[in-house]
């Protein structure tokens, strides 16, 4: 087994997170709606949600660096750009395990795995035991970011190749279909995520009606 550095050095993991975001992106042809960008906003949204959560269950501390790993590289195995999503998740680890504990990896891996949005409607949520509070808040950061209406055009246009107005379109049909209902859908479990999915929701919603004008006006 490799030696691992320590995994206190939060700057120095987070510059391997980042290097391999970049380096992925590259290999895979991964778009700026699911590359750096996203990853920072999924990390800054786990950030706050870590801050609040560990007023109440200040354990949490020992799953910190998890939740910061797991939201950052999250995307980097997403089916819509892997062909194999097994493989991804094992290059995955073998970049990182120089970096981070095997056992700590495993989480994240686990995490990563099983946090999206269909495969949740699909399968509920893992069994993930101590690790279900990380879970959580790793995957309630990437349905805050969902949020982003210019990020659902922007997929649409590179990765769909769509015309501008096509994505418009598509990113209408999808927030009205899905990411508008996740608050009813109860796939908040956290309070923070649960408040700021609401204040999300109504600025989306007003997002979603500027789209509507600029269609019927074309």
């Amino acid at each position: 087994m490799q030696n691992t550095q320590n995994i206190d050095d939060d700057a120095n993991i987070t510059d391997k997170c980042f290097q391999f975001i970049i380096e992925t992106s590259v290999k895979y042809n991964i778009d700026e709606s699911h590359a750096l960008k996203h990853s920072m906003q999924v990390l800054n949204f786990a950030k706050d949600i870590y801050s609040k959560e560990i007023l109440k269950f200040p354990d949490l501390i020992r799953h910190k660096d998890i939740i910061y790993i797991s939201a950052l590289l999250h995307d980097m195995c997403d089916k819509k750009y892997v062909e194999d999503e097994y493989n991804s998740l094992q290059r995955l680890k073998d970049y990182m395990c120089i970096y981070v504990a095997e056992n700590k990896l495993d989480v994240i891996v686990s995490i990563i795995a099983t946090m999206s949005y269909s495969k949740v409607k699909n399968d509920g949520y893992p069994l993930l035991g101590e690790y279900m509070k990380a879970y959580h808040i790793v995957r309630e950061a990437d349905l805050l970011a969902a949020y982003d209406t210019e990020r659902c055009i922007i997929y649409a246009m590179m990765k769909e190749r769509r015309k501008y107005s096509d994505a418009v379109e598509r990113c209408i049909n999808l927030f009205n279909v899905r990411v508008l209902k996740y608050i009813s859908d109860d796939l908040f479990t956290t309070e923070y995520g649960i408040t700021k999915a609401r204040e999300l929701h109504e600025n989306a919603i007003a997002e979603i009606n500027k789209l509507k004008i600029f269609i019927t006006s074309t």
